[in-house]
C-alpha cells in the first residue's frame, strides 16, 4: 500500500513536471512569436529603396523633390562608406529565378522622371562611387524634348538618344513611367477614372504603357521590365494588367521597407523612400535604412 502510495506520488510529480515544461516552452514559443512581431522581424533580405527626382547643381534650389548634386554625391558616399551595394531589378530577379546571390547589404537607387539633370549630374556620382540606378522616364516628356532644340539640364528631360545612350552602360536600367498618363487632372496618374468601366480603363492602361514599352524598343533599343506608378498611385486591376503586359516588377511610393524573398510577387509594389531637399544625409538615411 505504501508502495503504491510513493508510486502514485512519483507519478503526479514527474507528470506536473511535464505539464510544467511544455506549458514554459509554449509561453517561451509565444513570447518569441511576439517578440519578433514587436520587433518588427520578417522574412527575407532587407531591401531599401531610394526614390531621387530632380538634381541641380546648386544646394540653393531644393525642395520636396530637387536635391543638390552635393548631396546626392554625400548619399551615395554615405551608401558605400557604410557597406551598402546598389542593385539593379535584373540583380534581384537572378536572385529569384536562378539563386544568384544578392549582396550582404543591398539598396536600390531610383531616378523618377527622366529628366535630364539626372544624367547631368547623377551619371557621373553613380560612376565615381560604383553605384547602379533605376532611371524612370515618361514617353510624352522625352517626345517633347526631342522635339525642341532648347536643351537645358535645369528643366529639361531626356531624348529618345540620351535613354538609348543611358541604357548601354551596365549600371542604368531603364523602367516604364507611362507614356503620357503622369499626369494630375481628370485622372490621378494611372488611375481609373470614376467614369470609365473596368474594360476601359484596362485599355487605356494597356494603350498607354505600351506604346512606350514599343517606343522604347524602336527608338532605344531597351525593353524595360520594371513600370514605376506616377505619385505611386494604383487602381485595382493595375497590377494585374502590367503583369500581362510582361512587367516583373512594378514601384510605389509608399514609405516603408522591403523584403525580398524568393517568391516573384515581392518584386511587385515595391516600397521607396523619397529624397527631399533640406535633410541631412545621416538624418534621411537613417530613416531610409532602417528595417
Amino acid at each position: 500500500m505504501v508502495i503504491r502510495l510513493n508510486l502514485q506520488k512519483i507519478f503526479l510529480w514527474a507528470a506536473a513536471c511535464v505539464a510544467l515544461f511544455l506549458f514554459a516552452l509554449g509561453c517561451k514559443n509565444m513570447y518569441e512569436k511576439v517578440q519578433a512581431a514587436s520587433t518588427g522581424a520578417k522574412e527575407g533580405i532587407f531591401l531599401p529603396v531610394i526614390m531621387y527626382h530632380g538634381i541641380h547643381n546648386t544646394g540653393s534650389d531644393t525642395g520636396p523633390y530637387i536635391i543638390s548634386a552635393d548631396t546626392l554625391g554625400s548619399d551615395l558616399k554615405y551608401l558605400k562608406e557604410n557597406g551598402y551595394t546598389a542593385v539593379l531589378m535584373q540583380d534581384l530577379m537572378d536572385y529569384i529565378s536562378a539563386g544568384t546571390a544578392l549582396p550582404q547589404k543591398p539598396v536600390m537607387i531610383t531616378f523618377d522622371d527622366g529628366q535630364l539633370n539626372n544624367m547631368v549630374y547623377a551619371v557621373p556620382l553613380l560612376e565615381k562611387y560604383g553605384m547602379k540606378a533605376i532611371f524612370s522616364v515618361v514617353g510624352s516628356f522625352s517626345e517633347k524634348a526631342a522635339e525642341t532644340s532648347d536643351h537645358n539640364a535645369s528643366y529639361s528631360y531626356l531624348t529618345w538618344d540620351e535613354i538609348a545612350e543611358l541604357s548601354k552602360l551596365p549600371y542604368i536600367e531603364i523602367a516604364n513611367h507611362t507614356y503620357e498618363m503622369h499626369a494630375w487632372g481628370t485622372r490621378l496618374g494611372c488611375m481609373r477614372t470614376m467614369f470609365e468601366t473596368a474594360e476601359e480603363y484596362e485599355k487605356k492602361l494597356w494603350d498607354d504603357v505600351t506604346k512606350l514599352q514599343n517606343t522604347l524598343a524602336e527608338r532605344c533599343g531597351v525593353l524595360p521590365v520594371t513600370f514605376t506608378y506616377p505619385y505611386g498611385l494604383t487602381s485595382p486591376g493595375s497590377e494585374d494588367a502590367l503583369k500581362e503586359m510582361g512587367f516583373c516588377a512594378t514601384m510605389i511610393c509608399r514609405e516603408s521597407p522591403n523584403y525580398i524573398t524568393r517568391d516573384p510577387d515581392e518584386l511587385y509594389r515595391l516600397n521607396r523612400y523619397n529624397r527631399a531637399g533640406g535633410l541631412s544625409t545621416a538624418d534621411f538615411m537613417a530613416k531610409a535604412l532602417r528595417p
